[in-house]
């Protein structure tokens, strides 16, 4: 899972501030590394590596960063190693120079690596899915090239930008968000046939101009004092030229509507809206659904207290407290320079951030029945471990809660869930769960329950890629032998990377801006 932005300032302006701003705010989706490119006027500046937003870019790259175009990326390993060679945005030098930032996976990149490399003989220089996606963005954009003259103006020919989106959907295969930047032209923002992986676009005048901006979640169009627009919608292309005009197109065939549940779930901030879905309210519905069912099967509960695992079990937490009728407690203080433990390469380095991360607050434990209410529980790590705490500083019983079902399959859309194996749920019953974690109950939600209660009025989704829950891959290319690679790509020894490899990188990087 990372996350995207692009954006489109008036002329004369340059965009690497808001960059900067909106990736801060997109920084959950992604802690592995950060990068940012402009155009300024026909130049690409580029400056990527691994680390957080704050600890990447310094004043010697921003004031380097000029331009009124620009896209930036946050990034979490999900194939390859967490190597800085990784970050992107990529970009190549033909047709015109193309820029591009991905979020997702392709599942035919095996196919699709084949025919990039022999069929158009282009290099390809990582291991990254995205750096194939640029490339045959790439070569369909170079097949149409002639035709290629996009200047804002009322006669302009977009007809090659939408045609090689049409031509790409209908190669690659998976979950993808994309945002590109073709130098000396514009912004180019497209989404995958089912919409599995989200993308916004919103606007603001400034001086009496247009400035665009397409992000991967509206939290970060609103934070930057732009307006939502509305969502990509799955398959579609939407271009907006360096002078401030906007085209959009649709560019595959009908498909199902079909996001992936899992951002409202755990990925996606609370105050952002996801294809019309409220990620707070869908989090709100969890938890009251799952009290009720709670209640259904054992009215006479001792729950004396409620407590969250911060952050993304807090808001379940609130109503499932409000549901039940008993006290809501911050029993956990979180330790916010300690990073999301399911995004961290690495099982050992797992285990040993978590009692880093939370630290519990004896008195709303000792003595008390507590109801711990987490969004998931995916290995079980995190879980056990605070189980574990509560009894340590005095908890008579403890209950867990899981928001959503258990996670028994890999997900292959762009989130790091690599293989049956690593998870808790893999060839357990719920009540072996329990006894595995260490809780006196387990609860957890029923998929049905979930689809339900995300799903709200007003929204045009049909369903949701509720796959890691399900084993059922929309995209229909999905079968035993894949599974297989994508476990020997993606397990902790295959993210295994030297530190000196990547301080070569790094000083690369640097010199490069």
């Amino acid at each position: 899972m990372c996350g995207i932005l692009g954006i489109v300032g008036q002329h004369g302006s340059h965009v690497n501030q808001l960059l900067y701003d909106g990736l801060t705010v997109l920084q959950h989706r992604g802690q592995d590394a950060a990068g940012i490119l402009t155009d300024n006027g026909g130049n690409f500046r580029l400056r990527k590596s691994n680390g957080l937003v704050s600890d990447v870019f310094f004043k010697r790259h921003m004031l380097r960063l000029e331009g009124n175009v620009g896209l930036g990326h946050v990034r979490y390993p999900t194939a390859g190693s967490s190597s800085s060679a990784e970050a992107q945005p990529f970009y190549v030098n033909s047709p015109y120079g193309i820029a591009l930032a991905h979020n997702g996976n392709l599942t035919n990149a095996e196919e699709l690596g084949q025919f990039i490399r022999d069929d158009c003989m282009r290099h390809i220089n990582t291991t990254s899915d995205s750096e194939l996606l640029l490339n045959a963005l790439a070569v369909e954009l170079g097949e149409r090239s002639s035709s290629l003259r996009i200047q804002g103006e009322p006669h302009m020919n977009i007809e090659t930008v939408f045609g090689a989106v049409s031509a790409l959907n209908s190669r690659v295969r998976g979950g993808y968000a994309c945002v590109s930047v073709i130098s000396g032209y514009g912004l180019l923002a497209f989404r995958d046939p089912n919409g599995i992986r989200p993308l916004i676009y919103g606007m603001r005048e400034i001086d009496g101009q247009t400035e665009y901006i397409v992000a991967s979640e509206s939290v970060a169009i609103t934070a930057l004092g732009f307006e939502i627009v509305r969502d990509i919608r799955p398959g579609e292309a939407v271009f907006i030229s360096a002078s401030g005009h906007l085209f959009n197109r649709q560019c595959s065939e009908p498909s199902d509507y079909t996001p992936c549940i899992f951002e409202h779930v755990y990925f996606a901030r609370p105050d952002s809206v996801i294809d019309g879905m409220s990620v707070y309210q869908s989090r709100l519905n969890q938890g009251q659904r799952l009290a009720e069912r709670l209640v259904e099967s054992w009215a006479d509960h001792d729950i004396d207290v409620v407590i969250p695992i911060p952050d993304s079990g807090r808001i379940a937490a609130l109503q499932m407290a409000k549901t039940l009728n008993v006290p809501y407690r911050e029993g956990f203080v979180k330790n916010r320079y300690v990073g999301r433990t399911f995004i961290m390469p690495g099982q050992a380095l797992r285990e040993k951030s978590v009692r880093r991360k939370l630290n519990a607050i004896e008195n709303e434990f000792r003595g008390k029945n507590v109801l711990l209410v987490d969004d998931s529980i995916v290995r079980g790590t995190t879980s056990a471990q605070i189980i574990e705490m509560a009894r340590d500083v005095g908890a008579s019983k403890v209950y867990f809660a899981s928001a959503a079902p258990p996670v028994r399959h890999p997900n292959v859309y762009g989130i790091d869930m690599p293989a049956v194996n690593e998870f808790i749920a893999n060839g357990r019953s719920i009540e072996e769960i329990n006894a595995t974690i260490g809780s006196d109950r387990l609860f957890y939600q029923t998929l049905d329950d979930l689809i339900e209660v995300t799903q709200q009025e007003g929204s045009d989704v049909s369903a949701f890629d509720s796959s890691c829950f399900n084993g059922q891959y929309i995209t229909g290319d999905i079968d035993e032998a894949y599974l297989k690679k994508l476990y020997d790509a993606r397990n902790d020894a295959a993210k295994g990377q030297s530190s000196e490899d990547d301080a070569v990188i790094d000083l690369h990087n640097d010199d490069a801006l």
